[in-house]
This record gives structure tokens, sequence and C-alpha cells, in this order.
């Protein structure tokens, strides 16, 4: 013998459950008795841990992309810097007005190719770990750079080597 229980629900959340049952063909109890039978389950239990673990273990895995990402910036901002403050020698007063028409310029040429790797999808991370993994490359490689600094070696390694 069942035991009888009322029960009240959102008339939207009724509606739906309507809905199913008619196109189903069977009672609204029924219904209902399987949705209760199966969130008391220990196997539904066992899927809800599971999914979770999944989506934990994406997050985990996100979260690690997004250190090493950003130790990477840190660090190559950190090296150019030092670099920059090493070679920079000090301006003479009279030249600084040209020096900061240039900077302006230069800074301008700098924003418009970020924007221009940006939006290709280009990255920094991408081309650290094509020159780590060459075999990981893909078939159509584009350029790594469109910035042409004033400097004669594009790569900007002053003769440095890694």
């Amino acid at each position: 013998m069942k035991s009888r229980f009322n029960c009240y629900f959102d008339p939207k959340l009724a509606d739906r459950l309507t809905e199913l049952s008619l196109r189903q063909g069977v009672h609204r109890s029924q219904i209902v008795e399987a949705a209760v039978a199966s969130f008391l389950s220990p196997d539904a239990l066992d899927r809800q841990e599971a999914a979770y673990v999944r989506r934990l273990d994406r997050l985990s895995r996100h979260m690690e992309r997004i250190e090493r990402d950003l130790t990477i910036a840190i660090e190559a901002q950190a090296l150019f810097v030092r670099f920059w403050l090493s070679v920079t020698a000090p301006l003479a007063p009279s030249q600084q007005a040209a020096a900061k028409a240039q900077g302006a310029q230069r800074y301008q040429s700098y924003i418009e190719t970020l924007g221009r790797r940006l939006q290709r999808g280009d990255s920094l991370v991408r081309e650290i770990s094509e020159e780590i993994w060459p075999e990981r490359r893909h078939a159509a490689a584009t350029p790594t750079a469109d910035f042409t600094p004033d400097d004669p070696d594009p790569s900007g390694d002053e003769g440095e080597t890694a």
C-alpha cells in the first residue's frame, strides 16, 4: 500500500509536470515518485559527486593555466624592465622633448600592434610553448610579431642567448 502525501509546487513547475505526464502518458504522482527515488538513491549522490569532481578538476586546470600565464607575464615584464633600466641612459634636458614625442609615437605603434595581436588571438604564452615544444606547432604558423622597433635586431634579444 502506498502512502499519500500532499505537496505544493510552484505553478510553473506544476505546469511542466503536467505537460510531462501528458507526453509520457503516466500520472503525475508516478513522475514525482521516480524523481524522489532518484534523488534519494545512492547512485544519484555518486553521480552528483562525480559531476562536482569533474567541474572542480576543470576549474583547477583552468586556474593552473591562469597562474602559469600570469607568472610568464610577470617574469617577461620584470625581464624587460631590468633590461630597459640597465641600457637606458639619462637624457639631457634639451633632448627630453624629442624623446617624449618619439616615445608617444612608439607607444601608439605598440598599442596598435597589441590590438591586432589580441584580435588575431596571438599570445606570448602560445609562442613560448611553441618554442619549448616545436612539435606542437600548427601546420599553418602565423607570424609571431609585427612590432618592429627602431632596434636593428627585431627579436629584441640584443645578442643574448636563452
